[in-house]
Formats: structure tokens, C-alpha cells, sequence
């Protein structure tokens, strides 16, 4: 049988509206694949379904698709997309509603099980204590009332839905590679213990699931990218075996090469051992060829039995949030900055939480404008009730005629007068059993999941530390003028992988970003545990900063919230590279 082409038209909620056009109008594929739901969505989402329990689904995917319905049934296109959010019924009896209306015959099937919110009582009088990921504590003991509780399915509640005929499957939480591997084992007819392909489909979803982060977008060797007004979405080409080529639609901008593939390979993973409720993936079993213009094979790809508990993502509010940006121009930024703080703890101390007063750059020296010379300030606080931050407003506004010189804010910026909720996050884990995870059709069939006939836990492997770097005569340069990075957020840890085109220089770096290493270039990370491995076929180093995002990405007070531009800061900081590298 041929390669399955999946094509991505989504990767996040708030992608270019235009993807479907844009997908339809380019290269033939058999699927197209949509992924709305990131941790920080989800939490939006989460506020949204408890004020209005018949919303909690993506209403931006059901506008995209509403004008090519007839197109999808023309050409019969599958479409699959976790859109669903919170309510996948409701999402599917929606679409349900458009296509009679469109007068064209597509059948839509939603997947549910993940929505586990109603049984955490159940699950605390069984024994199972839901022990954070990270700090081992149970949930019992969070202290607020989770308001979501969601566990990540696999691909097989898609694949049986696609395998009774219907067009367009809607799924909530499930894995965002799932939204590839469902499709592609319906295709191919792998049963649930075909890990080898099931982990190569895993790989190829986790590769195209965040849309243009494989062909260029976010990508630190941007420069070199044509076409990057407006990068093109990707497409896998899945095998019967599960290897695949990862291309793109001819016609749109982008690139996808093996150093654009890598980017997104050590996005926002564990480590080598890659958990999937389909198959565990041995990413450092990968290997990456460019195998004609825009073209990417990955093969092999080594698969274990997934591990015998899901994720579950639990969102809790735990209170409220208000922040301002303002503007101080040198000189005496530091003493600036440092009496604005004062002046507002002065005001707000005993009424808010936290405050937090973070000055972003420095000055130019010599400024050759006043844009040089400025430098924006993030000013936020917290508050477990709104009421106390609507003093915040106030007591920033009372600064202007007596707080520092040359104090100002964005004129033409509206300025915020209202909190807003706050939502925590609490990665969690639940014997997979306890999960119920199946396909229901228009006429209420209702398909079970198929599960694999064993499960295996499979820790992050060990691995020892590089040898001290070589000595030899070398230049202070940037990182990032041998090694491309990305880096991306897992609750609360930020995840970093670094890599090498030249292979002449992976010995260099491996020796270099030693923990110890790491540890040197951010100090950020100075109280975070850090957990170091190394891929040698990608000549890359990946590391977990654990902790530096707080408890989770829509919690922390950091003002890169999510740990995007951590790879970029760690490219810009200066080491020793040897002279033969640079020439």
C-alpha cells in the first residue's frame, strides 16, 4: 500500500486563518490534520466551557471549514482535528448542522473518554493520588478546585472512527501526535502492538503538529529561509513500515530540511524515550536524510509498548492577574526601575499577592535615537481575589508627575483597568485502564479503542557526563554561530534542544554544554535541576530545566511565558570555540 499524506493546517489555536484554503489549493493529500489544543488553550478553553458548558470547543476550526465542505467530499478528504477542546459532542454536532446545510454527504464522529473531571472524587476513594509530575505531592492537597481534568488519548479512537466510514472525526485531549498516528494506522491496518510503526507515525505527528515550526517558522536559522513571508504547512508521507518523508506543498514559501525537522524533533519532548499512549518512540534511534529539495526521511525508528498510565492535565484558577507595560528612557535605568518597584509596593503591598517589576534589554550607549535609549518595563500583580488588583490601575496611573523621570506607557495602547483569572496547571498521571477512550458515530454507535496486549515502563535513560572540552587556541564567539536551537515548555519546565549542522563540531559541542555548562550560560536556571541528554544522530544536546516556568505556563509571572525564546538566549551567549570550527 502507499504512503498515507497527512497535511497539517494547524498547529496551534490562533494559526493563519487562511490553512485550509491554503491546504486544499496546494499538493494532494489523503488527510488533513488540525491541532488546536496547547496546555495554555486548554486552560482558555477550561474558563470558557465553565461559563457557557455549551461552548468548550473550537469555533475558529468550524468557521475554516465550513466554506470546503463540498471540496472535502468531492476529493474524499478525511479530516481530523482535536478542536473538540472540551466539548467534542457539541463540535461534531455543529459541524452536523453546517454540512445539511451545505446539502453534502460527510458523516462526522467524535472521540471522548478524556474528560475525566467527574471522577477525581472516585479516583481519590480508590487510592490514586494523582501525584504532581514533578513534586510528587497529591492533588488532594492543591488547595483549589480543578476546573478541568483531561487525559491524553492515543490514535485509536480516530482510526476506528475512519475505519466505519466517517469523513471528519473531532476529537478533546488527545496526544497532538495522535492526530498523525490515528490517521496513519487506519491506513495501513496496524494493530495496536505494531510499535515499531506506530512509534515512526508518532515521530512523523510529533514532526508536523505544529504546522510551520517544520518548515522554517521559529526556526533559529531563519535567515536562510525563502519564502519566509508566509511558510507553507507541512505534509508527512507515512509508510506501511512507518518510516516517512516530511515535505511541504510545493506552491508556499518555507523549506523543510533536515536542520528544520531537527528543530521540531526536540521540541518540547522528555528526553530520548518519547511517551505516547501508542507506542514509547526511542528518538535516539532517529535518523534524519535529506533525500531531494524539501524532503526529509526519517527512518528508523525504534518503538517499545507505551507506558501502562496517561497524562492527565488538570487546571485549577487560583485567582487573578492584572500587568501594564511601561517605558523608562536612560540614564539611571537600574535606579529607575528600582523606585518605580518601591513606589508601587509603597501602594500595593498588603493587598495583592506578588508583585512583579521586570525591566526587558538595557539602553543602547550613545544612543543614536530614543528608541535606543528606552527600555520597556513588564509590571504585574497577582491576587487570589479581583477586587484588591483594581487598585493596580490607580496606583500606576498616580506615578506619571511624581515617579521617575521621563515615566510614560504606550499612548496609543489601551490601558488595562480589569483582572484576569488566573489558571494553574497540575500534570498528573492515572492507570490507563481508568481512562475510557472511544469513538460514538451520528447514529450513537459507540466504537471502543482497541488496546495493545502489554505495557512497559520505560525511564529516561542515564547518561554520563562529556569529558572537559579540549584545549585548544579558540575565539569567544555566540553559541549560535555553530548550533541552531529550539526550546518549548512541558507544565512547568522549559525544554532546550541544542544541535550542530557541521558534524566536524559535535564533539565540541557536547563537551561544551556539559550540565555544568549549561548551568554557566543561564543562571536563571541556577536552582532549577537540570536533566542532560544527548543525541548523537541529530549531533544535538537536549536539556529539561525543571522548574524555570514556575508550575506552568499559564501561571508564571515570567514574561516569556512559555520558554520560546530560552533557545534563542542560550544561541546568544558567548563560548569558546576552537579556531579550525571557525574557519
Amino acid at each position: 500500500m502507499r504512503a498515507v499524506r497527512i497535511g497539517n493546517f494547524s498547529g496551534y489555536l490562533g494559526d493563519r486563518y487562511t490553512a485550509i484554503d491554503e491546504a486544499l489549493a496546494g499538493d494532494p493529500v489523503d488527510v488533513l490534520m488540525g491541532d488546536y489544543l496547547a496546555e495554555v488553550t486548554l486552560a482558555a478553553l477550561a474558563v470558557g466551557h465553565r461559563r457557557n458548558s455549551g461552548g468548550g470547543y473550537v469555533a475558529y476550526f468550524l468557521d475554516q471549514l465550513t466554506p470546503h465542505l463540498a471540496t472535502i467530499s468531492e476529493r474524499g478528504i478525511k479530516v481530523v482535528s482535536n478542536a473538540g477542546g472540551f466539548n467534542p459532542a457539541g463540535l461534531a454536532e455543529a459541524l452536523r448542522a453546517v454540512i445539511a446545510d451545505a446539502g453534502v454527504p460527510l458523516t462526522v464522529a467524535h472521540v471522548e473518554g478524556d474528560n475525566v473531571l467527574d471522577e477525581l472524587a472516585t479516583f481519590h476513594a480508590e487510592g490514586h493520588g494523582m501525584e504532581h509530575l514533578d513534586t510528587g505531592a497529591p492533588l488532594k492537597d492543591w488547595g483549589v478546585d480543578p476546573i478541568a481534568a483531561n487525559a491524553y488519548l492515543g490514535g485509536y479512537g480516530i482510526a476506528e472512527a475512519l475505519k466505519a466510514g466517517v469523513d471528519i472525526v473531532v476529537t478533546g485531549r488527545v496526544t497532538d501526535a495522535s492526530l498523525t498516528a490515528g490517521p496513519a494506522a487506519w491506513w495501513h491496518g496496524w494493530t495496536p502492538d505494531d510499535f515499531d510503526a506506530l512509534a515512526g507515525a508518532v515521530t512523523a505527528g510529533h514532526i508536523i503538529e505544529c504546522g510551520a515550526h517544520a518548515t522554517g517558522g521559529n526556526f533559529s536559522g531563519f535567515l536562510t529561509v525563502p519564502g519566509m513571508l508566509k511558510c507553507g504547512f507541512p505534509i508527512a508521507e507515512i509508510a506501511e513500515d512507518g518510516s516517512s518523508v516530511i515535505t511541504k506543498h510545493a506552491r508556499d514559501g518555507g523549506m523543510v530540511t533536515v536542520d528544520t525537522v531537527t528543530a521540531q524533533l526536540v521540541y518540547e519532548i522528555q528526553g530520548p524515550r518519547y511517551l505516547n499512549p501508542d507506542a514509547t518512540v526511542h528518538l535516539d534511534t532517529v535518523q534524519l536524510s535529506q533525500v531531494g529539495k524539501d524532503r526529509v526521511a526519517i527512518a528508523p525508528v525504534r518503538g517499545s509498548a507505551p507506558p501502562p498510565t496517561a497524562k492527565v492535565a488538570v487546571f485549577a484558577p487560583i485567582g487573578y492577574e492584572i500587568s501594564q507595560m511601561l517605558f523608562c528612557t536612560a540614564p539611571n535605568v537600574t535606579q529607575k526601575v528600582a523606585l518605580l518597584r518601591d513606589q508601587l509596593r509603597a501602594q500595593l503591598d498588603g493587598h495583592v499577592d506578588e508583585l512583579d517589576v521586570t525591566a526587558l534589554g538595557v539602553a543602547a550607549e550613545d544612543p543614536a535615537s530614543q528608541a535606543e535609549a528606552t527600555v520597556p518595563i513588564r509590571v504585574m500583580a497577582t491576587a487570589r481575589d479581583p477586587e484588591p488588583l483594581r487598585r493596580f490601575p490607580a496606583a500606576v496611573g498616580s506615578l506619571y508627575l511624581q515617579g521617575f523621570p521621563g515615566f510614560f506607557h504606550d499612548g496609543h495602547a489601551q490601558r488595562v483597568s480589569e483582572p484576569w483569572p488566573r489558571i494553574d496547571y497540575w500534570p498528573a498521571l492515572l492507570p490507563s485502564e481508568l481512562v475510557p477512550h472511544r469513538a460514538v458515530l451520528e447514529d450513537g454507535t459507540v466504537l471502543e479503542a482497541p488496546v495493545p496486549s502489554s505495557s512497559a515502563i520505560e525511564p529516561q535513560p542515564v547518561q554520563p557526563e562529556p569529558p572537559a572540552p579540549a584545549s585548544s587556541p579558540g575565539k569567544r564567539v555566540p553559541l549560535g554561530t555553530l548550533a541552531y536551537a529550539r526550546s518549548g515548555d512541558k507544565g512547568g519546565n522549559s525544554n532546550v534542544g541544542i544541535w550542530v549542522p557541521d558534524p566536524a563540531a559535535w564533539e565540541w559541542l557536547r563537551t561544551t554544554l556539559s550540565t555544568e555548562g549549561i548551568r554557566a550560560l543561564i543562571p536563571e536556571a541556577k536552582g532549577c535541576e537540570i536533566v542532560r541528554h544527548e543525541f548523537p544522530h541529530l549531533r544535538a544536546v537536549h536539556v529539561v530545566l525543571k522548574g524555570l516556568l514556575g508550575t506552568g505556563g499559564s501561571s508564571n509571572l515570567r514574561v516569556d511565558q512559555i520558554g520560546k525564546s530560552v533557545c534563542e538566549y542560550v544561541r546568544a551567549k558567548y563560548v569558546t570555540v576552537p579556531a579550525e570550527l571557525l574557519a
